[in-house]
């Protein structure tokens, strides 16, 4: 394969780095300067000071229910190369359908035991 046959994905970091460049040059050249008022500056601000902790705690409750979010995320990332190798298995006549009912299963089995245990029960 010859150089050239890279040459539009060099161009495409080209590109993508002098957007990025372009668009910090811009906010460091048009971006607030002024740091007068310290309430003004703050994130969010609508002139009246912040009041109670500025980071607020939350319950485990809001973890526990984001880790199990992302267990399912990364559950159903595993499911889609199966989806697009099915019918080469089926050409092959290799037996997809139950290892694939298998896993499905194992995910319907811990959302059960998730639900059993009151993980998302956001009462408690």
């Amino acid at each position: 394969m010859s150089s050239a046959a890279y040459l539009p994905f060099l161009y495409q970091i080209i590109l993508a780095a002098g957007i990025a460049a372009a668009v910090i040059g811009a906010s460091h050249l048009l971006g607030q300067r002024a740091k007068k008022n310290k309430i003004k500056d703050t994130a969010y601000e609508c002139g009246v000071a912040g009041g109670g902790l500025v980071h607020a705690r939350f319950s485990v409750k809001f973890f526990v229910t984001a880790l199990l979010f992302i267990l399912l995320d990364i559950e159903v990332i595993f499911l889609i190369p199966a989806t697009f190798v099915y019918r080469e298995f089926l050409a092959n006549h290799i037996p997809i359908l139950l290892p694939l009912l298998f896993f499905l299963g194992l995910l319907v089995l811990g959302l059960v035991y998730e639900v059993r245990k009151g993980a998302l029960d956001w009462e408690r």
